[in-house]
């Protein structure tokens, strides 16, 4: 007889490269943001790349407070991450500290770029900042 098997939502997380990521509206209301995170099972952070100016950064910089849920492909086991964030950039020097924070987390994320260069400017022109969520609290479950 076989052992049914233990649902691990961190091990979800780990592979989702896809989320909902929950911030808080200055009104109290929740914000929901679809976002492509990346989980350091390792380091306890999870990392998510985003534009400054935009609902999910602003609402994190008044109150740096998130969830993010992430689902199986099929739908049916989810597992959902909570935790205090910390927002680093935007840039304005390719080669300055902000920038390679989000080149350090689309190594680990996606492996190497083929053009540096270009990903650096990308990240200035574009305003991009990283939001490292120290996880705090992860539950789920299969409901399949």
């Amino acid at each position: 007889m076989s052992q049914p098997t233990t649902f691990d939502p961190y091990a979800l997380l780990t592979g989702a490269r896809l989320g909902v990521l929950a911030t808080i509206k200055a009104d109290g209301r929740p914000q929901l943001s679809p976002v492509t995170p990346f989980y350091d099972r390792d380091a306890g952070v999870l990392y998510v790349s985003m534009t400054e100016g935009r609902a999910k950064t602003a609402n994190l910089r008044r109150d740096p407070r998130a969830a993010l849920e992430v689902t199986s492909a099929d739908g049916w086991s989810w597992a959902t991450a909570e935790g205090g964030v910390t927002l680093t950039g935007p840039g304005t020097d390719p080669d300055g500290p902000e920038v390679q924070a989000l080149v350090d987390y689309y190594r680990s994320a996606a492996g190497e770029h083929p053009d540096w260069a270009e990903y650096r400017a990308v990240m200035v022109a574009d305003r991009r900042v990283l939001m490292a969520m120290r996880v705090e609290r992860v539950y789920g479950e299969r409901v399949g």
